[in-house]
């Protein structure tokens, strides 16, 4: 495709509003693409309005199956926030692409589409298949990929790339992350006689308090360092003169895999037996979201075709890094097929959901190179 054409087609991706539970209409905008370059791809529905996206370049020819994969969705995007252009305009200036969504991930998907679009225009792959996925929910639960996962539609990839922001770095590792609740209930008096209640709030508290050094003694990864936790949210009471009856809290856990999210879980939950065997205390954990850790070899092929792709398409030495966000690549790595995953995509992570969201388009386009470098080097 030409440079013009790849980045019309990211502006009309942004232009879409696709926020968590809206993913559909990008859907169909990068079928109607695909479509009119000849490659076939299929919705997998969700729900109504959320569909899932395969297709494949397929070779005929008996080989490796790479998969490139990224999320339709967005978080939203309030045009009363601080945005200096309207959060869907997709206004370009001075080289940068702005609007919610175009570092995550739209300009990710928009080049992975431009990478099927432009080896088939070529010929290739030469052998094997090239795959893409693209998933509902990642923003809040990862739905999509847990989905496909569990339809087998990773069970014979040899090796996969996430489309997240990643500033050229080769993502070889992640974190993992468990969104964790816990409600008190209590009894609500009024406060001139507070003997005569129980607090939620107190109650929670001292979940908090045990919570901050449950970790203590965990072990650290070498590769992605402590485990890292956070209690986040605290709702509760009514009114200044009642003892809240109820009380709710929420939290974000980052396991590693020596620390891995079971025994994450269950420490949470001791935390939570202990305390409940105190007079008066009532609370109950729920696990509302639990990705797991992701670590690939580093010297995996797919890491070094990827550092040489970066190489020759920033004329820069390619770093290989870790992050402690999470990505689709936890649920994905639940199959039982073993195989190697790196996040590699345009834009910065620091800049995903926050105002003003960019992307510039010389990192756009190319990663768009990088990306068929990558994929004609591995499938041959």
């Amino acid at each position: 495709m030409e440079e013009t054409q790849s980045v019309a087609l990211l502006s009309d991706l942004v232009k879409i509003d696709s926020r968590n539970g809206h993913e559909e209409h990008v859907a169909d905008r990068i079928i109607e693409e695909l479509s009119a370059h000849g490659i076939t791809a299929k919705k997998i529905p969700y729900a109504d309005g959320r569909t899932n996206l395969f297709c494949e370049l397929d070779s005929g020819k008996p080989g490796k199956t790479l998969m490139l994969t990224g999320h339709l969705d967005t978080v939203a995007a309030n045009e009363a926030d601080d945005w200096n252009f309207p959060p869907l305009a997709a206004h370009v200036e001075s080289g940068k692409m702005v609007g919610r969504g175009t570092a995550d991930m739209k300009s990710g998907l928009a080049a992975m589409v431009c990478t099927l679009i432009d080896l088939k225009t070529a010929g290739l792959p030469s052998a094997g298949k090239l795959q893409f996925l693209a998933t509902v929910g990642e923003e809040y639960g990862a739905p999509g990929s847990r989905q496909l996962t569990q339809a087998g539609y990773v069970d014979h990839v040899d090796a996969m790339i996430v489309g997240e922001p990643t500033s050229d770095q080769i993502i070889f590792a992640h974190n993992g992350s468990i969104d964790y609740s816990v409600e008190s209930v209590g009894k609500s008096v009024h406060s001139s006689m507070p003997e005569a209640g129980v607090n939620a709030i107190t109650n929670l508290v001292k979940f908090i308090n045990a919570e901050a050094h449950a970790f203590d003694d965990a072990p650290v990864s070498d590769v992605l360092g402590p485990v890292v936790h956070s209690v986040t949210v605290i709702n509760g009471g009514d009114q200044v003169n009642s003892i809240p009856g109820f009380a709710r809290l929420e939290g974000n856990i980052r396991p590693i895999p020596e620390f891995d999210n079971d025994k994450i879980i269950a420490g949470l939950q001791q935390i939570i037996d202990h305390l409940n065997e105190e007079n008066d205390v009532q609370l109950k954990l729920i696990v509302d979201f639990s990705f797991f850790p992701v670590i690939s070899d580093r010297h995996s092929q797919l890491v070094s075709l990827a550092a040489e792709a970066v190489t020759n398409t920033t004329g820069s030495d390619a770093t290989l890094n870790v992050i402690h966000g999470a990505t689709d690549a936890s649920e994905y790595t639940k199959s039982a097929n073993d195989f190697p995953i790196i996040v590699l995509g345009p834009g910065r992570w620091d800049i995903a959901h926050r105002v003003n969201e960019y992307v510039e388009i010389a990192d756009y386009l190319h990663l768009i190179a990088a990306y068929k470098q990558i994929a004609t080097n591995f499938l041959k």
